[in-house]
């Protein structure tokens, strides 16, 4: 029990750590080698307007090269059309903010979709997606009868009309994201569940104030295959909806963000602690009626999450130690942003038993001492990536004495920050727990 293990922590512990000599004089904002391939691509991003071909480029590299794209702000229409050309497979584009009413119907009315496996139009916030999708869909009844994953995320001129249309035109869909969508009502959920039912496998619908939770109850519980949920800062999701979507599919379930979700208590834990053993990633940040108890239901039934977001919680130092030694050994990822009661004691259990941990986030955790930095970086081998924003008790004692040579440590004055945003991203895949599976429909017309 975690509560028997909290009472052994009562006494505060002394952290015995020193820092390697050998290492002191090392200069912690060495830049480290980048590889052949992000050097290419990095100079292919720059000279952008260059590229007069993406045919025979792989999926994963065309993602990564529009990602860059978007990030230094050079994605363009004459890039988007390079991606349609021939019978392209995967469209990925995280930033669309650029792109018009016009263009995309100039764009989209001839492209090839018959092969289209994934869409992603994120923050397309310009265009009038309803007239858009009924234009482009108009040619071609089937035109999207392969596309199983779809991303429309700040799409804020989406109506439950033209999700309709794209949902009816989809039928293979198994992921839908929907972030930030504001028009989208519950409507729209009932569309996706009379459609898709049990075929669906992530949903995510963050921030869609419009939604109700209480009324897509009925539509939800058509979801029996979900394996990944995400209704963070819903602010209508309550401990009983939490308890009747669990109840649904909580066999099934491997992903759910709930954060600022501030209605919740811990009767949400206990009811996923109780029903959920094979949950992977769970994000509860920012919600203030959590107490200790509430991680010890966690502690005691989610023995295999390895992505743990706990930003601004109130937990205490003792609670978090004694999840971490209760399940601390399968946490690959682990964000303890803004948590101030966050010790030593936590540090002695990350140390002991988080020996697969590969990204810490401990920004704005004050009470972290130098030696409870050094002890963490050193014990944990598999780490890559530390966040320390905001830690100014930390110093070149522990950031320079460590003896880990693969972490990499930023947040702090002269380190830079986005050279490390992409550095956990995940091999290429399209569904996160599941593969992609061709539905009875789409397996008859490929069989003609």
């Amino acid at each position: 029990m975690v509560r028997e293990r909290t009472s052994k922590r009562a006494v505060q512990q002394l952290i015995e750590w020193k820092p390697s000599e050998e290492k002191q004089n090392q200069n912690i904002t060495t830049p480290f080698a980048p590889s052949l391939l992000d050097v290419s691509l990095k100079a292919l991003a720059e000279n952008a307007e260059g590229i007069v071909s993406l045919e025979l480029v792989p999926d994963n590299l065309r993602r990564r090269l529009t990602d860059m794209l978007c990030d230094m702000r050079k994605m363009n229409l004459n890039v988007l059309n390079l991606l349609l050309q021939g019978c392209p497979t995967e469209i990925r584009i995280k930033n669309c903010s650029w792109l018009t009413d016009e263009q995309f119907q100039q764009t989209f009315r001839n492209c090839q979709t018959k092969d289209l496996r994934v869409l992603q139009l994120d923050l397309c916030g310009q265009c009038m997606l309803d007239f858009a999708f009924r234009d482009a869909l108009t040619h071609s009844s089937d035109s999207l009868s392969r596309l199983a994953i779809v991303s429309l995320r700040g799409a804020c001129r989406l109506s439950d009309s033209g999700l309709k249309d794209l949902v009816m035109s989809a039928r293979a869909l198994q992921s839908i994201n929907l972030g930030h969508c504001t028009l989208l009502t519950c409507d729209a959920i009932n569309i996706i569940a009379e459609s898709l039912g049990s075929n669906l496998r992530e949903l995510y619908i963050d921030d869609c104030q419009k939604i109700n939770a209480m009324l897509i109850l009925p539509a939800f519980k058509k979801f029996k295959h979900l394996e990944v949920l995400s209704v963070a800062g819903i602010q209508t999701i309550s401990d009983q909806f939490v308890s009747e979507i669990i109840t649904v599919c909580g066999q099934s379930i491997k992903e759910l963000d709930l954060a600022d979700c501030l209605a919740l208590t811990d009767c949400s834990l206990k009811t996923i602690g109780s029903n959920c053993a094979d949950l992977c990633a769970l994000n509860i940040a920012n919600l203030h009626n959590l107490t200790d108890l509430g991680l010890e239901y966690l502690a005691n039934g989610c023995k295999s999450i390895q992505k743990l977001k706990l930003c601004r919680n109130g937990f205490s130092d003792e609670a978090m130690a004694a999840f971490l030694e209760c399940s601390g050994e399968s946490l690959m990822e682990l964000l303890l942003n803004n948590m101030t009661k966050v010790g030593p004691n936590t540090a002695l259990s990350l140390a002991k038993h988080s020996r697969k941990l590969l990204s810490l986030d401990i920004s704005w955790c004050r009470r972290i001492t130098n030696e409870a930095l050094g002890l963490i970086v050193d014990s944990c081998s598999s780490l890559k990536l530390l966040k320390v924003f905001g830690c100014r008790q930390i110093t070149n004692v522990s950031l320079n004495g460590h003896s880990n040579p693969f972490v990499r440590i930023i947040g702090l004055n002269l380190t830079p920050i986005l050279d490390h945003v992409n550095l956990l991203e995940p091999e290429e895949v399209l569904l996160r727990y599941s593969p992609l599976t061709m539905s009875q429909e789409v397996w008859n017309k490929e069989i003609c």
